[in-house]
Order: C-alpha cells, then structure tokens, then sequence
C-alpha cells in the first residue's frame, strides 16, 4: 500500500512545517537575547572583631515583603507612591529569598555564631531572625537614590519569645535609573544595613 509521502501537496506541507520550525527557533533565540540581565546583592565580608567563644545557632527566615517587592523585578517608586519596574535587568532570585540567602552569608562571614541556616536545614537552632520588607526601590523625582529598610526581629527558637527589635535603613545615590547603575547603589545600602543586623543581632545573644 502507497503512502501519499510522494505527492506534491504533502512534499509542499512537510517544506512549511520546516520553515515554520525554523522561524519559532529563530524567534526563541530572538527572545532570550533580549531577557533582561539578572543583578545579584553581594553580602558584607568584613567585620570588626569580637571577643569571646563562637556560640549558638540561628535560623534565618526568608524575609516577608509586599507583592510590590516580593518579585525578581526592580521596584521603582515615583514620589506619589506608583510603582513601575526597570525594564534592563532583573534580581537573580525573587528579592525576599535573595535577601535570605545574602543575610546567611553575612552571619557565616562574621563567625559569630556556630551555625547559620533557614527552615527546614534541621538546626537545632536557639534563635530565629525574623524580616519584613518596608522598602526596597529606587526612588525617582530629584536626586535618584536607592532606600533600603527591614524591620528585624530576633526570637527565641524554645520558648518563641521576641529578644529584641529593630529597623534597619539605608540609602545610596544612583548614577542612573538603569540596572547597572542601581544595583550597584542597591549593593552599597545593602552591605550596610545587612552588615549592621549581624552586628545587633549578634550582640543580643
């Protein structure tokens, strides 16, 4: 029995479905060089010495923010409050897991503490750092600048009573509204105010 593979209509359709192939590849490929670039947040290496014995195990909960914030996109606010996103770049991650990971990294750079984890790394941890997200975006209209600020609080992991609180801010001017320019002012508020929590944070336990 023939198949109809040999006739002009089917050689004319099989010729369509590769071009038509080859454009959707050639437009996926069109469509990734375009994606925007992703910016991490670098955390504070450098810390004043301490004395005493390293002490103690801390849980790192990921930060709580506002839909607004809680997204890889970068927030920008005009003054009467709008929120609009940087079209250039994006974070590597989704900014509340982002800043987890980066308050981590700050603790173990510190080497106050014996171990640093988030939930679930099965820590038999004395305190829990909780975070929520007030600011994060560039601020438009004047002078562009960057705001950071995070309200923080240090629990007792056995008993879940509230040691201390506090909120962290801080700003730095950018050169720029364009990713490159505004995460490396992010990076500069960032480094401050994540390198002040370990400080505080650690001087509570």
């Amino acid at each position: 029995m023939r198949n109809g593979s040999g006739h002009p209509g089917y050689r004319r359709a099989g010729r369509l479905a590769v071009t038509a192939l080859a454009g959707l590849i050639l437009l996926a490929g069109c469509s990734s060089s375009n994606a925007p670039r992703a910016f991490d947040l670098i955390a504070p290496s450098t810390f004043p010495a301490r004395a005493g014995a390293v002490r103690g195990q801390l849980i790192v909960v990921e930060p709580k923010a506002i839909a607004s914030l809680d997204t890889e996109r970068i927030a920008v606010r005009a003054p009467g409050g709008a929120y609009s996103y940087l079209s250039d770049g994006a974070w590597a991650d989704r900014l509340p897991k982002l800043l987890q990971a980066r308050l981590i990294q700050a603790f173990e750079n510190a080497n106050r503490l014996r171990s640093v984890g988030r939930p679930g790394d099965r820590l038999a941890s004395d305190w829990q750092l909780i975070a929520d997200v007030r600011s994060f975006e560039v601020v438009a209209g004047g002078a562009t600048e960057v705001v950071v600020e995070l309200s923080v609080k240090l629990v007792n992991d056995r008993s879940g009573r509230i040691l201390a609180g506090r909120v962290f801010s801080g700003r730095a001017p950018a050169a720029g509204i364009d990713a490159g320019n505004v995460s490396a002012a992010f990076n500069t508020a960032v480094q401050g105010v994540l390198g002040e929590i370990v400080i505080w944070a650690t001087g509570q336990v």
